[in-house]
């Protein structure tokens, strides 16, 4: 099992753009880099991204609106926690999208790819829902 330094936490707010997803997928890869688990950056970047891409998409009701991603370690160093925050109370469900669909497939990607996801409220004073997924850091090999 790996030791991980366990006070690790990072927040961005970013517009409510599919423009600005390359900006939070480099975000999110150089923290983890940062804290030595590249090992989890390839995972952890689909979901994050497929997360954001649903919030832009269904959680955003105009362009003044923003997203919050919260990425953390949890249960003292052994996940990882992605949260997307956005201001639409409505929750997502997997979808069966047709073979041919070119959207309907990322909560189904989250599903595969995190130990365990699901939503939850706002913060305090907050508008919407937080939808959240964990990685296992005892699967982690090797640190990069």
């Amino acid at each position: 099992m790996m030791s991980v330094d366990t006070c690790r936490l990072f927040r961005a707010e970013f517009p409510a753009l599919a423009d600005r997803a390359s900006a939070l997928r480099r975000m999110v890869t150089g923290h983890l880099r940062e804290w030595r688990l590249g090992a989890l950056v390839d995972s952890a970047v689909l979901a994050t991204n497929e997360l954001f891409a649903n919030a832009v998409e269904h959680g955003s009701s105009g362009p003044a609106d923003t997203v919050t991603i919260t990425v953390s370690l949890q249960n003292r160093g052994h996940e990882l926690r992605v949260e997307v925050a956005d201001g639409s109370p409505v929750v997502p469900r997997i979808r069966e999208a047709a073979p041919t669909a070119e959207s309907g497939r990322g909560l189904a990607i989250v599903d595969g790819l995190a130990g365990d996801w699901g939503t939850e409220p706002p913060d305090p004073g907050r508008v919407g829902k937080k939808v959240w997924f964990t990685l296992p850091l005892e699967s982690v090999e090797s640190l990069s």
